[in-house]
């Protein structure tokens, strides 16, 4: 049987009787907020911790049975019949806590920001972002998330050479931080008239999104830069000077917002430029305190190519995983639970067993 921080499980139902004491005193409404939103969270993991001693108090009952003389025929039938299946249920709940009790990314929690970028493959490449796209589209809406796009240059042909996209709600960046990386497709365009297939390529990269306490930007370390807006091809969408570019000096991480309005395109830039600061942040971090070993599925480099969708045989493959789904169609219409779900298993199936080789 696994080894369980009993510890850990004790404090974490303590602090679950504390938060409910306290919202039942009727705190003020900024306090009982706070203890909500962590009450929320404990509640599924104290659940799972009481379903687990139940579990084992129950075992503990048949072996006592088993192992008294003066119980009766009929009654040691019965829990040498119960027995093995309070192993199983035992076992499959250690699992489950294990995964629950698992050490969290303080970011998952969070809304992020959506970049996709065309990469190789022209107008094909600026069309298949704009698929990719659509198909975080649809699956936010699946899950009740709000999709506001901060910026976009439209490709010549459709699609998109660069969109920039804030999804709000909860967990957002647990769900989709896997899809960082670059996304390969290959397929027969429409312009093409002898059926070849070409292979064009874009890029992902999710951020959580930063919150004005995470990163300070100071006045001097930035310019900031008005100028026309334009749309595709050079169209012009109005006549005021209202698009915004902020250089960050430090770094030299440009953000554009060209929306209508100077003050929200400043604002959305300014959100935009935090979250990759704070990206650069949490990326160093994680290089810091995973040099000597590397996820398969967190390594967060986004030069690396991690999926193919081959459209003339419907199948996505991902490469980190080697999970092949033949259900392409489905999936580009925003159905990519099963490949989200399999990438969140196969990083805490890599958590477990660093854990393990530590307590080994």
């Amino acid at each position: 049987m696994a080894k369980l921080p009993v510890e850990k499980m004790r404090e974490l139902e303590r602090r679950f009787a504390e938060i409910e004491a306290r919202m039942s005193e009727g705190p003020a409404a900024d306090v009982y907020v706070k203890l909500a939103s962590e009450y929320s969270e404990l509640q599924p993991v104290v659940r799972k911790i009481r379903d687990y001693s139940k579990a084992v108090s129950e075992e503990a009952d048949l072996r006592a049975l088993l192992s008294d003389k003066t119980t009766d025929r009929e009654m040691r039938e019965l829990a040498e019949m119960e027995l093995p299946e309070a192993v199983e249920r035992i076992e499959g709940l250690e699992k489950e806590m294990q995964i629950l009790l698992l050490p969290k990314d303080a970011a998952d929690e969070r809304s992020a920001i959506l970049e996709i970028r065309a990469g190789t493959g022209g107008n094909e490449a600026a069309l298949f972002a704009g698929d990719l796209f659509r198909m975080y589209d649809r699956y936010a809406s699946t899950h009740g998330w709000r999709v506001e796009v901060l910026s976009a240059s439209e490709g010549e042909a459709g699609g998109y050479k660069e969109i920039i996209a804030n999804v709000t709600g909860r967990g957002v960046f647990s769900k989709l931080k896997f899809e960082s990386g670059v996304h390969r497709v290959q397929r027969v365009p429409d312009t093409e008239t002898q059926g070849r297939i070409h292979t064009s390529a874009a890029t992902v990269a999710v951020m959580p999104e930063a919150e004005e306490i995470d990163i300070e930007i100071k006045a001097d370390d930035i310019r900031i830069d008005t100028m026309r807006a334009s749309g595709a091809g050079g169209q012009h969408v109005n006549t005021t000077d209202s698009a915004v570019r902020i250089t960050h000096l430090p770094t030299g991480i440009i953000v554009v917002s060209a929306e209508k309005s100077q003050h929200q395109n400043r604002a959305k830039a300014m959100q935009v430029l935090r979250t990759r600061l704070y990206d650069m942040e949490r990326q160093k971090a994680d290089n810091e305190r995973s040099a000597d070993r590397k996820s398969q599925v967190g390594s967060g480099d986004r030069s690396e190519r991690i999926r193919t969708y081959n459209f003339p045989q419907g199948r996505v493959t991902d490469h980190r995983i080697n999970l092949t789904l033949y259900k392409l169609d489905r999936m580009i219409e925003g159905e990519i639970d099963e490949m989200v779900d399999a990438l969140i298993s196969d990083y805490q199936a890599g958590q477990l067993a660093q854990l393990g080789e530590r307590q080994g």
